[in-house]
């Protein structure tokens, strides 16, 4: 795939050829500072967080190095610069690279994992080299050549063994300025989802702080407003879990396999709707996770889990997004709940509901609340669409523009 302007040949170079490779100092943490020093340290760490694959270090945090841990010999980036990361434990992820770009003024240093590599022929342009390394034709050769067993290494010799295309420098630089324009819409989507996420965790708490403030609402039993569905999967639904970003989702569609037993005759069900309680503790969430099923059609649940039915669908909604704060969750459930031997939980359904959570004395009155946060919600899961529409298109760009 090329601009319709350009043809002819492309040069294949040996990266060995292209870059000059300086040693990367092996710095520990305890070398680094984020506060303080005069050189900072471009660590593989941000390079295998996903960073886009230009990345401007005077907007990216970056710590700095303990003057009096500075390695004597070292050597600074210079605009253009790419780091690779050397170790992963996914052959993916073996030399990933960032371009360097708005360096003049900054002092950088690689370390930790990383390989600095620099242009000194003047072949390419400044942010070719990024998407370059980036591509699919790239990490084929590197996963061919990729040393290792559980972790999977590169080291400065095996740049011999794999190449990049090189086109002219007119048609690099189209090829850069567009992927850039993809990553810095990417980089935007980013930050709209991120608005989007903090405003839906923070409006139901926003709301009842609002409420009990005017006295328009109270602190309630949950049994006041949850009723326990006791309602057997004699029908055999298909079995579905819960995840904290995903909500209830279907075990095999999400998770690539069902892990469920033989027989779930015994397993609850939940309506669309109903409440859900995990009781296993998962990352932030050490007490569990509650969850509404925004699945439409009956499906089976862990009898491991309770299923609840709220006195509406709104005050589902608003449970629901009231819990999807782990501060809430964890305030919650921490004095419901013992921890068992290997880390249990251990809860039954009722004692689930006797704890406190704000909702209005007119029950009703939540509607307006919940018609908002389903707005929010689907302006949030179309966002996340476009997002997913640019990294596609990024990926395929990547696959099809280099050689």
């Amino acid at each position: 795939m090329r601009f319709p302007e350009f043809s002819g040949e492309w040069k294949k170079v040996k990266v060995s050829k292209l870059l000059d490779f300086y040693s990367a100092n092996s710095l520990s943490w305890e070398q680094l500072d984020y506060n303080n020093g005069k050189i900072k340290n471009l660590h593989y760490g941000l390079i295998h967080k996903g960073v886009p694959t230009m990345v401007d270090v005077s907007s990216v945090s970056l710590p700095y190095i303990k003057e009096e841990t500075m390695p004597k010999s070292y050597t600074l980036f210079k605009e253009g610069d790419v780091a690779f990361a050397d170790a992963s434990e996914d052959t993916n992820d073996v030399a990933k690279a960032i371009e360097v770009i708005n360096c003049d003024s900054q002092q950088i240093v690689s370390g930790l994992h990383t390989i600095h590599g620099r242009d000194n022929s003047n072949q390419t342009v400044i942010g070719y080299k990024g998407y370059a390394f980036a591509s699919d034709s790239f990490h084929k050769q590197i996963r061919r050549i990729a040393q290792g067993t559980k972790v999977f290494s590169i080291s400065v010799r095996n740049f011999d063994e794999v190449y990049i295309g090189i086109p002219s420098k007119k048609e690099q630089t189209k090829i850069a300025k567009l992927l850039i324009a993809i990553d810095e819409r990417i980089a935007t989507q980013n930050k709209i989802i991120e608005k989007l996420q903090s405003l839906i965790k923070g409006l139901p708490h926003r709301i009842a702080k609002l409420g009990l403030q005017n006295t328009s609402w109270e602190k309630t039993l949950l049994a006041n407003v949850l009723t326990e569905r006791k309602e057997l999967n004699t029908e055999l639904h298909s079995v579905f879990s819960v995840s904290v970003s995903e909500g209830v989702i279907n075990q095999i569609e999400y998770l690539g396999r069902s892990f469920a037993a033989k027989d779930t005759s015994n397993y609850h069900v939940a309506h669309y709707g109903d409440i859900i309680y995990t009781k296993s503790p998962t990352g932030d969430f050490p007490y569990g996770i509650i969850k509404q099923s925004h699945i439409e059609s009956n499906v089976a649940i862990s009898p491991l889990y309770g299923v609840y039915i709220p006195i509406s669908f709104e005050i589902g909604v608003y449970l629901h997004y009231y819990f999807m704060s782990a501060v809430s969750a964890n305030n919650y459930l921490y004095s419901l709940v013992q921890k068992g031997a290997k880390n249990t939980i251990n809860i039954s359904n009722q004692r689930f509901l006797e704890n406190r959570v704000p909702v209005p004395i007119i029950r009703s009155k939540i509607r307006n609340s919940a018609k908002a946060l389903i707005a929010i919600q689907k302006k949030l899961s179309l966002e996340k669409k476009t997002l997913a529409s640019l990294i596609a298109q990024k990926n395929h760009l990547l696959q099809q523009m280099f050689i």
